[in-house]
């Protein structure tokens, strides 16, 4: 995301680039179909989600790492980096932050803004997506909606004001920061984001979380063949005294 910015940073004159937050993703647990579209396809489609049990580490981990996203997301956006050219400017639009699975009138989740695979939007699903994020680049940075509710409703498409005839953008959400100012320091958004750690922290904790991975593999590996082991040395012992 950040190579595919800057590209448009340094070589795409008079752009606005909307970025959308990835979706909370774990409320897709709940849609189901007695369908052989839904019920392979889904669990291929997003294992990580789909596979771990209800209070599983593997789905606390990975609900950690989809909020992560969001959060790496809004501070690569918002961290300056982005903020040196009057011709330019990257908006985050958030409603996917927070997602709320729609429900039927039977209280269960609707199928209807979802594909056959249960994972992917429908037309419908995809209707409501467009509506909120024409609402979203309406909202100005910092007060955006960051859910979606899908209530089937053309009357809360929003649309610009006389005050505020524009779509909004940092620079005009908060008109007494200059254009070279980065959020951090002149805005309320994003205090903790920073771009100012060396590029060789990031390589040494990988290199770290490589070695722990093998060490981990190595042990449970090694675990795994001393406890075959045991058990053919029982099976072994068993026959040759004649059970």
């Amino acid at each position: 995301m950040m190579a595919s910015l800057d590209l448009l940073y340094k070589e795409v004159p008079r752009v606005l680039v909307n970025v959308l937050e990835i979706l909370q993703i774990d409320g897709l647990r709940r849609i189901k179909r007695n369908s052989i579209g839904c019920s392979l396809l889904q669990k291929n489609v997003c294992p990580c989600f789909i596979i771990p049990g209800e209070d599983s580490l593997e789905l606390s981990e990975i609900k950690r790492i989809n909020r992560e996203f969001q959060d790496e997301t809004e501070c690569l956006v918002y961290g300056g980096r982005y903020d040196n050219r009057e011709d330019f400017t990257v908006v985050l639009q958030p409603y996917f932050r927070n997602s709320i699975v729609p429900l039927n009138s039977e209280g269960k989740p609707d199928i209807t803004y979802f594909s056959v695979d249960c994972f992917h939007f429908s037309e419908q699903g995809h209707a409501e997506m467009a509506i909120a994020l024409w609402n979203n680049m309406l909202e100005p940075v910092g007060q955006k909606q960051t859910h979606n509710n899908f209530t089937y409703d053309r009357s809360k498409i929003q649309c610009p004001i006389e005050d505020h005839p524009y779509i909004f953008t940092r620079v005009n959400s908060f008109p007494s920061v200059p254009t070279t100012s980065a959020p951090s320091t002149a805005t309320p958004l994003n205090a903790i984001c920073s771009d100012n750690v060396p590029v060789w922290v990031a390589a040494v904790l990988a290199v770290v979380g490589l070695l722990i991975g093998w060490g981990v593999t190595w042990l449970l590996l090694s675990c795994r063949k001393k406890k075959n082991r045991r058990k053919m040395e029982s099976v072994v012992e068993m026959m040759s005294t004649g059970f």
